[in-house]
């Protein structure tokens, strides 16, 4: 297999195509690159943004260049030596009837050959949930009527510019024209039922990705279903145009490690296979799946405890407090935030397993009731730590068995009186110890408390918890722990060294098309932990300048203080470094980004206003507010604003060379996304899936600047990137299979350096990054000394940027070197 030695990622649509990367090849070639890491290239419904609503996936999207324009591409990387990994989604295709399986689904019923192709509940019709409101009310409005599609002449239920085929034998044969009345006996008739999108969460007959009723779940743990979806996928991987494989969301299946054994049978020995995975704290990557890795969200995690301050942070942490009204207890903000999940959104998934956990009660002879089911099995599913275990028909693994005996012991300790009895009933449906007369049960139950045991931590924390809780949005990221904790450069090392052991060829992430905030934008609000008395006295005195432009409202002030102290941070992490307050053009720009991050973090947060019933008032009176603080007429709070963000704006770039030299030289493959090389101050998506400006990209690369220009600019960044992917590829052993050493530093600065080195046999690099500068003088790297181990001493370096070289000895003076910058030296050979 060969691994990677870096990889980019790609976000095919929103004009990316084919074509469009293919000239970008010799680019990449340039920065270092070894793997083109592409996000789905599949048929996907028309205008799709993202490509993850797959409606054909066997088909190279026509959208994208199609076939043609995918050898195009195959061939050209592999003219220049480059690789391509391919993002594929197993666990869901899009509901739509573009998708022809579906369409068949829908029209056909039980009796498509597609129905078990489909994770459907086929004891009700199949429920489609794309009405504005109930049949019987668009029916009435006349909204709902009998025609022929356009595009097949096929009789056709329409519902606008929708047409539902009529399923084979349904309509009478002198039903030219329907009246009401007829459209809804036929509709009564059909294998489906026309629904309101608002009753979905309640009463949908099939499993959807998260809370995406746009998208099905695809059972490819049936052989035949895998063959069908991975047809194409694995002659691309055979064909060698595919050398490696992301697998999108793995914990949705059924059964992750079979089907991961089922992928890398079929792929082959030689695939690079990472699979998207949230590991929680204390969690690993099950060691007997057949993969490299993770596509890196727990090292976005993990920098978090070189670039926290975790001695200043409470005092941010009591500001925030005030700011809010009272302390903030996140254990209880978590909890409401997975209760809301498992009552409402996903009310219809809860209420299946409580429906299965009552008829194998009834068959094991086990005395409960409704309210006693209902009650264990919401405390089990909102005690889970993790996403979920991987228990099959025959029971669990060892170390999910103890996790839940963990997690029923924790609930057993709740001040709720849940019917222990109860408890252990629903226990024992996960541990496999039923009778065989409901064994089959049991293992749906299983399956789907599994499948649902995901969704539910990714919507309450990601998707909710983090819009709510705004102390520092940094720490407010994908795979990042919800609740506080202690930060330390050991606890890195220590994840680091775990990494070299257990997943050395993951990826490693800073970026992604699904992180809150680029990459950049986090380093900088890590600043905030080294000067919280600084940044609360400036979010006060910007409510203060702003205070004329919040709105009351009967439920109160739009926006309240705590929701302004989040608008003000994620501005100032969003500002690019280079913006002036009498910039208009620049403020427009940054005014239309801000206005989209606003909207759905207010509906995200579900507080005052939700997606499924928007407060309109409230959206007006907040989004009105964010505009004005980017309106050139609000000069004075602007000056303000730029100048006081300069030095959070100075100690974030340097937090970015450091993220970037501690991904690039740390054990797994680092992954960059597009046009994260230069600086990356994007907000939440769609805004982090924006077209980056690559032709100015291969300029920045080539041009000689002044460092301070550079490092404003993103130069610095993405040179560091080519000169230590390049080195990657030159040595691959050295960062493939090389120990990791973490180093000592003393002296004045000591505790304002993050140092190690990685060696194998005579191979050495030794990596001093500066952490935590806040205030610090940018002429000279920190006061420390680096204390060398024996086996790195008496050789020759030479400094990777400068090209200086020297022996070393057992101490070295990292306060020689100019500037903010990482200092990596790599040893010469003799």
């Amino acid at each position: 297999m060969k691994i990677p030695t870096a990889t980019y990622r790609l976000q095919f649509r929103n004009g990316l195509t084919f074509d469009t990367a293919t000239a970008l090849i010799p680019y990449l070639k340039k920065l270092g690159i070894s793997h083109l890491y592409a996000s789905p290239v599949f048929t996907a419904t028309t205008g799709s943004e993202h490509g993850y609503d797959i409606t054909d996936a066997n088909e190279i999207d026509p959208a994208l260049g199609g076939q043609a324009g995918f050898d195009r591409l195959s061939q050209a990387l592999k003219a220049a030596g480059l690789g391509l990994i391919l993002d594929i989604v197993p666990n869901h295709m899009a509901a739509s009837l573009e998708n022809r399986w579906w369409r068949d689904v829908v029209q056909h019923g039980e009796n498509s050959r597609y129905a078990r192709h489909f994770d459907i509940d086929w004891s009700q019709p199949l429920t489609l949930p794309f009405l504005g409101e109930s049949f019987e009310d668009a029916l009435e409005k006349g909204d709902i009527r009998f025609a022929p599609d356009p595009e097949t002449g096929e009789p056709a239920l329409a519902y606008f510019d929708t047409f539902y085929p009529v399923a084979p034998g349904t309509l009478e044969a002198n039903e030219k024209t329907l009246s009401k009345t007829g459209i809804a006996e036929l509709h009564a008739r059909q294998p489906y039922r026309l629904m309101s999108w608002r009753d979905a969460p309640r009463e949908l007959s099939y499993r959807r990705f998260f809370e995406i009723t746009g998208l099905a779940g695809v059972r490819v743990e049936d052989d035949a279903v895998f063959d069908d979806t991975h047809r194409l996928i694995l002659e691309l991987v055979k064909s060698g145009k595919a050398d490696g494989l992301r697998v999108d969301h793995v914990d949705g299946l059924a059964d992750p490690k079979a089907y991961l054994m089922r992928l890398r049978e079929k792929a082959g020995a030689d695939c690079y296979i990472t699979v998207e995975k949230i590991l929680g704290k204390g969690e690993r990557l099950p060691p007997d799946w057949p993969v490299s890795g993770t596509t890196g969200y727990e090292f976005i995690a993990s920098l978090s405890d070189v670039l926290v301050n975790d001695e200043h942070i409470a005092v941010l942490r009591d500001h925030y407090d005030n700011v809010v009204g009272q302390p903030v207890d996140m254990q209880q903000e978590l909890r409401a935030a997975k209760l809301m999940m498992t009552d409402k959104n996903f009310e219809g998934e809860f209420t299946t397993l409580q429906k299965l956990a009552l008829e194998i009660a009834a068959t094991e002879g086990v005395s409960t009731d409704d309210n006693a089911v209902r009650l264990a099995l919401r405390e089990l599913l909102i005690a889970f730590p993790v996403y979920r275990t991987y228990g099959t028909a025959q029971g669990l693994p060892p170390e999910d068995a103890a996790l839940l005996c963990r997690i029923i012991r924790k609930v057993k300790s709740t001040a709720l009186f849940i019917a222990p009895e109860t408890l252990s009933f629903l226990a024992r449906i996960l541990y496999a110890r039923t009778s065989p007369a409901t064994s089959a049960q049991a293992t749906v139950f299983r399956t789907r408390f599994q499948q649902l045991t995901g969704p539910l931590m990714a919507k309450s924390v990601e998707d909710t918890l983090f819009f709510r809780q705004n102390m520092d949005l940094a720490l407010n990221e994908v795979g990042a722990e919800p609740l506080p904790r202690t930060f330390s450069p050991d606890r890195f090392h220590d994840e680091m060294r775990k990494r070299l052991e257990e997943q050395p060829d993951a990826l490693s992430a800073t970026s992604t098309h699904d992180t809150k905030r680029g990459e950049d934008a986090r380093a900088r609000l890590f600043t905030l932990t080294e000067a919280p008395e600084r940044w609360a006295a400036c979010v006060s005195r910007w409510h203060k300048m702003n205070e004329a432009n919040v709105i009351m409202l009967p439920d109160g002030p739009a926006p309240r203080p705590a929701l302004t102290w989040m608008l003000y941070q994620a501005l100032a992490g969003a500002w690019p470094g280079t913006l002036n307050p009498d910039d208009a053009a620049g403020l427009q720009a940054l005014d239309e980004r801000f206005q989209g991050f606003v909207e759905k973090a207010l509906r995200e947060a579900k507080l005052r206003t939700n997606w499924d019933n928007s407060n309109e008032d409230y959206e007006k009176a907040v989004l009105d507010y964010a505009r004005h603080l980017l309106s050139p007429d609000n000069r004075r709070f602007l000056q303000d604003f730029h100048d006081a963000i300069q030095p959070f704006i100075h100690a974030g770039l340097v937090n970015s060379l450091t993220q970037t030299a501690l991904k690039m030289l740390a054990p797994g493959v680092p992954d960059i996304y597009q046009g994260s090389e230069a600086l990356n101050f994007s907000l939440v998506d769609p805004d982090n899936r924006r077209l980056p400006d690559f032709a100015g990209l291969e300029r920045l690369l080539m041009r000689d600047g002044k460092e301070a220009e550079s490092r404003a600019n993103g130069q610095l960044k993405q040179q560091m990137i080519a000169r230590l992917a390049s080195l990657r590829q030159q040595k691959p052993a050295l960062f493939q299979q090389g120990d990791y050493l973490p180093l000592t530093t003393t002296g004045p600065h000591a505790g304002n350096v993050i140092a190690f080195a990685r060696s194998h046999q005579d191979e050495a690099v030794i990596v001093a990054a500066p952490r935590l500068v806040f205030g610090l003088n940018a002429e000279n790297f920190p006061q420390a000394e680096l204390i060398l181990p024996a086996p790195l001493t008496g050789r020759r370096y030479h400094d990777l940027f400068s090209g200086q070289t020297f022996t070393l000895t057992d101490r070295l003076d990292l306060s020689q070197w100019p500037g903010l910058s990482p200092v990596i030296l790599l040893q010469k050979r003799v």
